[in-house]
């Protein structure tokens, strides 16, 4: 009779790809995900063998509304559902990817003493991983420096799905200038985009230029050397297109990049809509060679021109640096984790 595990994360593709990647190797469980009505919903349509389960969830905002002021009824009412839930399932153990879909699931588990393994991605963790790092058995991470910090903390590195390894590449231009692959996160990012589309002219001169810009933020636009995708399923197509890369700073595109040696130029997210994750992911990437950075306070398209000639010229050197630590086995180890926790 097969193990069950439980999956739960989302909010963002970044919290949901990683669950996927371990799920993969979970060849002797019954596999279920825990997830809210947003886009892990629609990623697991595509995944039958995992049985999805719609869960109530409510999420903190950073900014002052009073929408907060209902989090702790709402969030004690996801507990409530997914206690129930979780009796009825009576899996073996819960994988969390973080986010705040996660945090009723992991609080009603433990409630339930289940076993819990966490993963954190980013540098430092965010809101829901410090509340489910009381709850859980382990904390994986994606950096070494996190798992120093804390003793329930073990470094496993990022899960990356199999698919990305196996990428294809594109013949989309006919010339011989660099490709360079602009993305912006599962959701897109209108600060690349708006560069991307002001600054056309300029860059096609030296670059083909592929631009996934999010399914809310296309535009119809004809130029020469230039691709515009709103979504890309099949991202590791285009990742081996790509010589350079233009991205935020999320951990789960970073470690990728690394994993495929990319050199990558990142422009994280803002402290003023973002807690400051991204700043630290990419100050890490460049302090260890993989990579260049500017600040969206600090940006000119000027500075973003010359660093991408930068990464060209010294493509090799980045690649250098990369291959060290560029594999990842991050998977493998968390599913030894899976197994022998499993109760």
């Amino acid at each position: 009779m097969k193990k069950k595990i439980v999956l739960t994360g989302g909010g963002t593709a970044g919290h949901v790809y990683p669950a996927l990647a371990v799920a993969e190797k979970l060849t002797d469980f019954e596999i279920h995900y825990l997830g809210g009505s947003g886009m892990e919903k629609e990623i697991l349509k595509k995944f039958p063998n995992i049985t999805y389960h719609e869960i109530p969830t409510t999420k903190f905002e950073r900014k002052f509304t009073f929408k907060n002021l209902l989090i702790p009824f709402k969030l004690f009412a996801s507990i409530r559902y997914c206690k129930k839930l979780l009796k009825k399932l009576n899996p073996d153990i819960i994988f969390s990817k973080g986010g705040f879909v996660s945090v009723p699931v992991v609080m009603a588990g433990r409630k339930l003493h289940l076993p819990i393994i966490s993963h954190e991605s980013d540098l430092s963790l965010g809101l829901a991983n410090k509340i489910i790092l009381k709850r859980c058995d382990v904390m994986c991470t994606t950096f070494k420096e996190t798992a120093n910090k804390n003793k329930k903390c073990v470094h496993t590195g990022q899960p990356i799905r199999e698919k990305v390894f196996h990428g294809k590449k594109l013949f989309l231009f006919h010339n011989n200038k660099p490709t360079l692959l602009v993305l912006g996160g599962s959701l897109g990012a209108k600060f690349l985009n708006d560069i991307i589309f002001n600054n056309l002219d300029q860059l096609t001169e030296k670059y083909n230029i592929i631009h996934i810009c999010g399914k809310q933020n296309s535009k119809s636009i004809s130029h020469a050397n230039y691709v515009q995708k709103p979504y890309a399923d099949n991202i590791e197509d285009f990742y081996a297109t790509a010589d350079i890369v233009l991205a935020r700073s999320g951990s789960g595109v970073i470690n990728e990049l690394l994993s495929l040696k990319k050199p990558m130029l990142l422009v994280p997210l803002s402290k003023k809509c973002s807690r400051g994750d991204q700043i630290e992911n990419a100050k890490n990437f460049t302090q260890h060679g993989y990579a260049q950075m500017i600040e969206e306070e600090e940006f000119s398209v000027n500075q973003m021109g010359k660093k991408l000639d930068s990464l060209i010229k010294n493509k090799e050197r980045y690649i250098s640096k990369m291959e060290k630590t560029a594999k990842n086995n991050a998977v493998l180890k968390i599913v030894d984790m899976i197994n022998n926790l499993a109760k």
